[in-house]
């Protein structure tokens, strides 16, 4: 059976792409313009958006992760609460 990719997977991948695209398209034309400045504004735009991307997948497998872990060994919600700490 085929396992269906989760949608928080597709955006991570597609965030990450994007950023190492842009990245390559920035280093090109600043070669060609022989202009430094717009990594000034792309490197703290780009990379926050990075950030909150990872971020946010990590946060989702954890929750993911914890109601795997609440089925396969029976753990009540108390415990389940000690376990996020």
């Amino acid at each position: 059976m085929k396992k269906k990719i989760e949608f928080s997977k597709i955006i991570f991948c597609f965030v990450t792409f994007f950023i190492i695209l842009l990245t390559l398209f920035s280093f090109y034309m600043m070669y060609k313009t022989n202009d430094l400045s717009p990594l000034a504004y792309l490197i703290p735009g780009w990379f926050g958006e990075m950030g909150i991307a990872t971020g946010f997948y990590y946060n989702k497998a954890k929750a993911e992760n914890l109601i795997k872990l609440k089925k396969i060994y029976k753990l009540d919600n108390e415990t389940i609460e000690l376990i996020k700490e």
